[in-house]
């Protein structure tokens, strides 16, 4: 059975399309957003700080050929992603520039999830 919640590849792969929807709603690219990612609400800080890690989970992962630690990681960083979208609207946000702030982490989120799922082989649709 293919599950869209829990740690589940669907779920991974899901997060990327929601992403991709919300750019796609803006009309904008998803390699556009480049402004400061400016932190105003918890769960913003809290996702922001995971993506930090994610050089060292890599480097950790290719030390000790633990493939599960980087999906560990992408599960933490999708559930996250998830809080913040719920939490947080991105493209009806109260002003310009924390819609464009939040554009910019969603990028940065997307960009995190791509290459970590390619590491790890997991195939990513553009649409659910």
């Amino acid at each position: 059975m293919i599950s869209f919640k829990g740690n589940t590849g669907p779920y991974l792969q899901y997060a990327t399309t929601r992403i991709r929807s919300i750019f796609r709603r803006a009309g904008i690219d998803e390699a556009s957003p480049g402004g400061p990612i400016v932190i105003t609400e918890p769960a913003e800080r809290q996702l922001a700080l995971k993506l930090l890690s994610f050089g060292a989970v890599v480097t950790q992962v290719a030390d000790t050929a633990e493939p599960h630690q980087l999906s560990a990681y992408l599960f933490e960083v999708a559930s996250l992603f998830t809080t913040f979208y719920e939490q947080c609207p991105v493209l009806k946000a109260d002003d310009e520039e924390i819609r464009q702030s939040r554009l910019a982490l969603c990028a940065a989120v997307l960009r995190v999830l791509t290459i970590g799922l390619g590491l790890l082989g997991v195939p990513l649709p553009d649409r659910m």
